[in-house]
């Protein structure tokens, strides 16, 4: 996934604070390679470098959406860490939390309005 930023060292600083860390092999002044898990990874790209990618304007994610980024977490009290974690460093409250028995999810818009929810699902309501 590849997302645009205004700031770059902001959003790393931002990332940071939420408990994420970097690949330095894919990182410069452009961009950095954020790592969600040993499978998932986002491209943090600053705005002029992202345009390179694309014939089309980059949404202002402040006021319209592009996509609501959703990951996971092991169980509800993560959630709720890794939110404050979020509005910690700066991150604004996106919706109330959704609490529907056997999922749980709360929403941020980091630094540059993009939306992130975090979620957890009750995996043995699934196991038959």
């Amino acid at each position: 996934m590849n997302l645009p930023v205004k700031e770059l060292n902001r959003s790393v600083d931002f990332f940071t604070q939420l408990g994420f860390e970097f690949n330095p092999q894919f990182t410069d002044e452009s961009a950095t390679c954020m790592i969600v898990s040993d499978e998932v990874f986002v491209m943090l790209l600053v705005e002029d470098f992202f345009r390179t990618f694309t014939k089309k304007q980059i949404a202002d994610a402040g006021t319209h959406v592009e996509a609501i980024l959703a990951i996971t977490a092991d169980s509800r009290d993560q959630v709720d860490e890794l939110y404050r974690k979020a509005l910690g460093a700066g991150a604004q409250e996106s919706n109330e939390p959704t609490d529907q028995g056997l999922m749980y999810s709360r929403s941020f818009q980091d630094l540059d309005g993009h939306l992130w929810e975090v979620i957890w699902m009750d995996q043995s309501s699934t196991e038959g």
